[in-house]
Protein backbone atom coordinates (compact mmCIF):
# COMPACT_ATOMS: atom_id res chain seq x y z
CA UNK A 1 0.00 0.00 0.00
CA UNK A 2 2.76 2.47 0.91
CA UNK A 3 4.58 1.94 -2.38
CA UNK A 4 1.36 2.57 -4.33
CA UNK A 5 0.68 5.65 -2.21
CA UNK A 6 4.17 6.97 -2.92
CA UNK A 7 3.68 6.51 -6.68
CA UNK A 8 0.34 8.32 -6.57
CA UNK A 9 1.86 11.27 -4.69
CA UNK A 10 4.87 11.54 -6.98
CA UNK A 11 2.79 11.36 -10.17
CA UNK A 12 0.22 13.88 -8.92
CA UNK A 13 2.99 16.23 -7.79
CA UNK A 14 4.68 16.16 -11.17
CA UNK A 15 1.43 16.64 -13.07
CA UNK A 16 0.50 19.70 -11.00
CA UNK A 17 4.02 21.15 -11.04
CA UNK A 18 4.17 20.82 -14.83
CA UNK A 19 0.66 22.32 -15.10
CA UNK A 20 -0.57 19.34 -17.04
CA UNK A 21 -3.64 19.27 -14.80
CA UNK A 22 -5.52 21.95 -12.86
CA UNK A 23 -6.77 19.71 -10.06
CA UNK A 24 -6.24 16.16 -8.84
CA UNK A 25 -8.98 13.98 -7.33
CA UNK A 26 -7.73 11.46 -4.79
CA UNK A 27 -8.13 10.51 -1.14
CA UNK A 28 -6.89 11.88 2.17
CA UNK A 29 -6.98 10.48 5.69
CA UNK A 30 -10.42 10.89 7.24
CA UNK A 31 -11.14 12.29 10.69
CA UNK A 32 -12.51 8.97 12.00
CA UNK A 33 -10.98 5.48 12.16
CA UNK A 34 -11.45 3.36 9.01
CA UNK A 35 -12.19 6.48 6.96
CA UNK A 36 -10.53 7.98 3.91
CA UNK A 37 -12.20 11.02 2.35
CA UNK A 38 -12.29 12.40 -1.20
CA UNK A 39 -9.57 15.01 -1.63
CA UNK A 40 -9.22 17.85 -4.18
CA UNK A 41 -5.57 18.82 -4.62
CA UNK A 42 -4.78 22.00 -6.55
CA UNK A 43 -1.07 22.60 -5.90
CA UNK A 44 1.97 20.35 -5.88
CA UNK A 45 2.56 21.38 -2.24
CA UNK A 46 -0.74 19.79 -1.19
CA UNK A 47 -0.08 16.33 -2.61
CA UNK A 48 1.51 15.01 0.58
CA UNK A 49 -1.93 14.60 2.12
CA UNK A 50 -2.91 12.04 -0.52
CA UNK A 51 -3.31 8.48 0.75
CA UNK A 52 -4.11 5.06 -0.64
CA UNK A 53 -5.47 2.33 1.63
CA UNK A 54 -8.25 -0.23 1.97
CA UNK A 55 -10.75 2.45 3.04
CA UNK A 56 -10.64 4.58 -0.13
CA UNK A 57 -14.22 3.68 -0.81
CA UNK A 58 -15.75 6.66 -2.64
CA UNK A 59 -16.29 6.53 -6.40
CA UNK A 60 -14.44 9.71 -7.37
CA UNK A 61 -15.94 9.83 -10.87
CA UNK A 62 -19.13 11.18 -9.25
CA UNK A 63 -17.52 14.62 -9.08
CA UNK A 64 -16.42 14.86 -12.70
CA UNK A 65 -19.63 16.12 -14.38
CA UNK A 66 -19.88 18.93 -11.84
CA UNK A 67 -16.25 20.01 -12.27
CA UNK A 68 -16.79 20.50 -16.00
CA UNK A 69 -20.42 21.65 -16.03
CA UNK A 70 -19.86 25.29 -15.13
CA UNK A 71 -16.65 25.70 -17.12
CA UNK A 72 -16.53 28.76 -19.38
CA UNK A 73 -16.39 28.19 -23.13
CA UNK A 74 -12.71 29.12 -23.53
CA UNK A 75 -11.57 27.84 -20.14
CA UNK A 76 -9.00 25.06 -20.22
CA UNK A 77 -9.48 22.58 -17.40
CA UNK A 78 -7.78 19.22 -17.23
CA UNK A 79 -8.52 17.02 -14.23
CA UNK A 80 -6.32 14.30 -12.81
CA UNK A 81 -8.17 11.47 -11.12
CA UNK A 82 -7.26 8.31 -9.24
CA UNK A 83 -9.41 5.41 -10.43
CA UNK A 84 -10.08 1.97 -9.05
CA UNK A 85 -11.56 -0.56 -11.45
CA UNK A 86 -15.18 0.40 -10.76
CA UNK A 87 -14.43 4.14 -10.77
CA UNK A 88 -12.71 3.69 -14.12
CA UNK A 89 -15.72 1.96 -15.64
CA UNK A 90 -17.90 4.84 -14.42
CA UNK A 91 -15.53 7.26 -16.16
CA UNK A 92 -15.89 5.29 -19.39
CA UNK A 93 -19.68 5.53 -19.19
CA UNK A 94 -19.54 9.26 -18.48
CA UNK A 95 -17.36 9.75 -21.54
CA UNK A 96 -19.76 7.72 -23.68
CA UNK A 97 -22.68 9.77 -22.40
CA UNK A 98 -20.77 12.97 -23.29
CA UNK A 99 -20.69 14.31 -19.75
CA UNK A 100 -16.90 14.55 -19.85
CA UNK A 101 -14.22 14.35 -22.55
CA UNK A 102 -11.32 11.92 -22.52
CA UNK A 103 -8.85 14.66 -23.48
CA UNK A 104 -9.81 16.63 -20.36
CA UNK A 105 -8.72 13.82 -18.05
CA UNK A 106 -5.44 12.42 -16.84
CA UNK A 107 -6.27 9.05 -15.31
CA UNK A 108 -4.03 7.37 -12.77
CA UNK A 109 -5.44 3.86 -12.59
CA UNK A 110 -4.76 1.61 -9.63
CA UNK A 111 -5.12 -2.16 -9.55
CA UNK A 112 -7.59 -2.51 -6.71
CA UNK A 113 -7.33 -5.33 -4.20
CA UNK A 114 -10.76 -4.68 -2.77
CA UNK A 115 -12.13 -2.09 -0.35
CA UNK A 116 -12.87 -3.05 3.24
CA UNK A 117 -16.35 -2.47 4.66
CA UNK A 118 -15.57 -0.63 7.88
CA UNK A 119 -19.08 -1.26 9.22
CA UNK A 120 -18.37 -5.00 9.23
CA UNK A 121 -15.23 -4.46 11.30
CA UNK A 122 -16.84 -2.00 13.69
CA UNK A 123 -19.63 -4.49 14.36
CA UNK A 124 -16.96 -6.84 15.75
CA UNK A 125 -15.50 -4.25 18.15
CA UNK A 126 -18.55 -3.87 20.43
CA UNK A 127 -18.06 -0.12 20.76
CA UNK A 128 -14.49 -0.39 22.09
CA UNK A 129 -12.33 2.72 21.80
CA UNK A 130 -10.03 2.54 18.79
CA UNK A 131 -6.50 3.84 19.35
CA UNK A 132 -4.98 3.17 15.95
CA UNK A 133 -5.69 1.36 12.67
CA UNK A 134 -2.93 -0.11 10.51
CA UNK A 135 -2.92 -2.58 7.66
CA UNK A 136 -0.69 -5.20 6.14
CA UNK A 137 -0.94 -6.74 2.70
CA UNK A 138 -3.85 -8.97 3.68
CA UNK A 139 -5.07 -7.80 7.10
CA UNK A 140 -6.42 -4.82 9.04
CA UNK A 141 -4.77 -4.36 12.45
CA UNK A 142 -6.87 -2.51 15.04
CA UNK A 143 -5.25 -1.42 18.30
CA UNK A 144 -7.71 -0.99 21.16
CA UNK A 145 -7.04 0.25 24.69
CA UNK A 146 -6.16 -3.18 26.08
CA UNK A 147 -5.66 -5.43 23.08
CA UNK A 148 -4.96 -5.71 19.39
CA UNK A 149 -7.33 -7.32 16.90
CA UNK A 150 -6.46 -8.55 13.42
CA UNK A 151 -9.08 -8.85 10.68
CA UNK A 152 -8.46 -10.66 7.40
CA UNK A 153 -9.31 -8.33 4.52
CA UNK A 154 -10.86 -11.11 2.45
CA UNK A 155 -13.54 -11.63 5.13
CA UNK A 156 -14.51 -7.96 5.44
CA UNK A 157 -14.67 -6.69 1.87
CA UNK A 158 -17.56 -4.62 0.55
CA UNK A 159 -20.10 -6.83 -1.18
CA UNK A 160 -19.46 -5.21 -4.56
CA UNK A 161 -15.74 -5.99 -4.19
CA UNK A 162 -16.39 -9.63 -3.41
CA UNK A 163 -18.02 -10.10 -6.80
CA UNK A 164 -15.85 -7.73 -8.83
CA UNK A 165 -14.55 -9.20 -12.09
CA UNK A 166 -12.67 -6.10 -13.25
CA UNK A 167 -10.47 -4.74 -10.42
CA UNK A 168 -7.85 -3.35 -12.83
CA UNK A 169 -8.74 -0.21 -14.85
CA UNK A 170 -8.67 -0.56 -18.62
CA UNK A 171 -8.56 3.16 -19.47
CA UNK A 172 -5.65 5.07 -17.96
CA UNK A 173 -2.59 7.23 -18.61
CA UNK A 174 -0.57 5.71 -15.77
CA UNK A 175 -1.27 2.42 -14.00
CA UNK A 176 -0.13 1.93 -10.41
CA UNK A 177 0.10 -1.70 -9.39
CA UNK A 178 -0.52 -2.67 -5.78
CA UNK A 179 0.60 -5.74 -3.85
CA UNK A 180 0.02 -9.14 -5.37
CA UNK A 181 -2.71 -10.08 -2.88
CA UNK A 182 -6.15 -9.79 -4.37
CA UNK A 183 -9.59 -11.22 -3.60
CA UNK A 184 -10.74 -14.15 -5.69
CA UNK A 185 -13.93 -12.91 -7.37
CA UNK A 186 -16.99 -15.09 -7.57
CA UNK A 187 -18.69 -14.99 -10.95
CA UNK A 188 -22.19 -14.44 -9.62
CA UNK A 189 -23.68 -13.29 -6.35
CA UNK A 190 -25.81 -16.23 -5.15
CA UNK A 191 -28.26 -13.84 -3.48
CA UNK A 192 -29.30 -12.53 -6.88
CA UNK A 193 -30.08 -16.00 -8.21
CA UNK A 194 -32.04 -16.77 -5.05
CA UNK A 195 -34.03 -13.55 -5.43
CA UNK A 196 -34.79 -14.18 -9.11
CA UNK A 197 -35.93 -17.71 -8.33
CA UNK A 198 -38.66 -16.47 -5.99
CA UNK A 199 -42.22 -15.92 -7.13
CA UNK A 200 -43.27 -12.51 -8.38
CA UNK A 201 -45.34 -11.99 -5.23
CA UNK A 202 -42.42 -12.85 -2.95
CA UNK A 203 -40.05 -10.54 -4.87
CA UNK A 204 -42.53 -7.71 -4.51
CA UNK A 205 -42.81 -8.43 -0.79
CA UNK A 206 -39.03 -8.17 -0.42
CA UNK A 207 -39.02 -4.95 -2.45
CA UNK A 208 -41.66 -3.41 -0.18
CA UNK A 209 -39.80 -4.58 2.92
CA UNK A 210 -36.55 -2.95 1.82
CA UNK A 211 -38.08 0.26 0.51
CA UNK A 212 -40.11 0.79 3.66
CA UNK A 213 -36.80 1.69 5.34
CA UNK A 214 -36.16 4.57 2.92
CA UNK A 215 -36.47 8.15 4.24
CA UNK A 216 -36.12 9.82 0.79
CA UNK A 217 -32.84 11.54 1.66
CA UNK A 218 -31.52 10.90 -1.89
CA UNK A 219 -28.08 9.91 -0.60
CA UNK A 220 -28.09 6.98 -3.05
CA UNK A 221 -28.78 9.30 -5.96
CA UNK A 222 -26.19 11.86 -4.90
CA UNK A 223 -23.47 9.21 -4.49
CA UNK A 224 -24.14 7.59 -7.87
CA UNK A 225 -21.87 8.69 -10.74
CA UNK A 226 -24.71 8.05 -13.21
CA UNK A 227 -27.14 10.42 -11.46
CA UNK A 228 -25.85 13.69 -12.90
CA UNK A 229 -29.10 15.26 -14.14
CA UNK A 230 -29.47 18.95 -13.29
CA UNK A 231 -33.04 18.24 -12.30
CA UNK A 232 -34.08 14.80 -11.08
CA UNK A 233 -37.37 13.32 -12.29
CA UNK A 234 -38.28 12.82 -8.62
CA UNK A 235 -38.30 16.57 -8.05
CA UNK A 236 -39.86 17.78 -11.29
CA UNK A 237 -43.12 19.64 -10.87
CA UNK A 238 -43.92 20.25 -14.52
CA UNK A 239 -44.71 17.54 -15.28
CA UNK A 240 -44.89 15.94 -11.88
CA UNK A 241 -43.82 12.31 -12.17
CA UNK A 242 -44.17 11.19 -8.55
CA UNK A 243 -45.09 12.71 -5.23
CA UNK A 244 -42.30 13.99 -2.99
CA UNK A 245 -43.67 12.18 0.03
CA UNK A 246 -42.75 9.38 2.40
CA UNK A 247 -45.68 7.31 1.16
CA UNK A 248 -44.47 3.81 0.32
CA UNK A 249 -45.88 3.90 -3.21
CA UNK A 250 -43.92 7.11 -3.96
CA UNK A 251 -40.76 5.65 -2.44
CA UNK A 252 -41.03 2.46 -4.46
CA UNK A 253 -41.72 4.35 -7.68
CA UNK A 254 -38.65 6.55 -7.12
CA UNK A 255 -36.36 3.55 -6.58
CA UNK A 256 -37.83 1.48 -9.41
CA UNK A 257 -37.44 4.34 -11.89
CA UNK A 258 -33.94 5.17 -10.66
CA UNK A 259 -32.93 1.50 -10.89
CA UNK A 260 -34.17 1.20 -14.46
CA UNK A 261 -32.28 4.39 -15.32
CA UNK A 262 -29.17 2.41 -14.35
CA UNK A 263 -29.86 -0.50 -16.72
CA UNK A 264 -26.80 -0.93 -18.91
CA UNK A 265 -25.01 1.84 -16.98
CA UNK A 266 -24.51 0.57 -13.42
CA UNK A 267 -20.98 -0.76 -12.80
CA UNK A 268 -21.85 -2.22 -9.37
CA UNK A 269 -19.49 0.10 -7.48
CA UNK A 270 -21.74 -0.06 -4.41
CA UNK A 271 -21.71 3.71 -3.83
CA UNK A 272 -25.49 3.86 -3.39
CA UNK A 273 -25.52 1.12 -0.74
CA UNK A 274 -22.67 2.62 1.27
CA UNK A 275 -24.28 6.07 1.20
CA UNK A 276 -27.66 4.87 2.48
CA UNK A 277 -28.13 5.75 6.18
CA UNK A 278 -30.97 3.22 6.50
CA UNK A 279 -29.11 0.20 5.07
CA UNK A 280 -31.59 -0.35 2.26
CA UNK A 281 -30.32 -3.29 0.20
CA UNK A 282 -30.28 -1.35 -3.08
CA UNK A 283 -27.60 -3.59 -4.57
CA UNK A 284 -29.99 -6.54 -4.61
CA UNK A 285 -31.98 -4.76 -7.31
CA UNK A 286 -29.27 -2.91 -9.23
CA UNK A 287 -27.06 -6.01 -9.38
CA UNK A 288 -29.99 -8.03 -10.72
CA UNK A 289 -30.28 -5.49 -13.56
CA UNK A 290 -26.53 -5.74 -14.23
CA UNK A 291 -26.83 -9.49 -14.65
CA UNK A 292 -30.02 -9.19 -16.75
CA UNK A 293 -28.30 -6.81 -19.18
CA UNK A 294 -25.27 -9.08 -19.42
CA UNK A 295 -27.47 -12.12 -20.03
CA UNK A 296 -29.79 -10.53 -22.60
CA UNK A 297 -27.38 -8.23 -24.45
CA UNK A 298 -23.93 -9.65 -23.63
CA UNK A 299 -22.96 -6.21 -22.37
CA UNK A 300 -21.02 -5.00 -19.34
CA UNK A 301 -20.84 -1.23 -18.83
CA UNK A 302 -17.53 0.59 -18.68
CA UNK A 303 -15.32 -1.92 -20.46
CA UNK A 304 -14.99 -0.06 -23.76
CA UNK A 305 -15.58 3.47 -25.02
CA UNK A 306 -16.44 2.10 -28.47
CA UNK A 307 -19.23 -0.26 -27.39
CA UNK A 308 -22.70 1.27 -27.53
CA UNK A 309 -24.93 0.92 -24.50
CA UNK A 310 -27.63 -1.72 -25.14
CA UNK A 311 -30.52 0.67 -24.57
CA UNK A 312 -29.13 3.15 -27.12
CA UNK A 313 -28.37 0.63 -29.85
CA UNK A 314 -30.21 -2.09 -31.75
CA UNK A 315 -29.15 -5.48 -33.04
CA UNK A 316 -31.30 -7.95 -34.95
CA UNK A 317 -30.01 -10.60 -32.55
CA UNK A 318 -31.22 -8.81 -29.42
CA UNK A 319 -33.33 -10.86 -27.07
CA UNK A 320 -36.93 -9.56 -27.29
CA UNK A 321 -39.10 -12.13 -25.56
CA UNK A 322 -39.03 -10.11 -22.33
CA UNK A 323 -41.09 -7.39 -24.05
CA UNK A 324 -43.96 -9.64 -25.06
CA UNK A 325 -43.52 -12.62 -22.75
CA UNK A 326 -42.49 -11.23 -19.33
CA UNK A 327 -41.56 -13.73 -16.66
Amino acid sequence: MKQAEHEIIENAKKLLADKRISIFLGYEQGTLPFRSSPCFVRTDQEVQKLVWNSFCVNNLSTYLPYLFRDRKANERTRVGILCKGCDNRSVVELIKEKQIRREDLFIIGISCTGIVDYNKIQSQLNGCKIIKVDETTDAIVVRLENEEKIFEKSEFLCESCRYCSHPVPNLYDILVRTEQWAPQPVDADPRIAEFKAKSREKRWQILEQEMSKCIRCYACRNACPNCYCKECFAEQTSPSWIGITSDLSDIILFHVMRSFHQAGRCVDCGACVRACPMNVDLRLFTRMLVEEVKERFNYEPGLSIEDSAPLSAYSIDDEQSFMVEPD
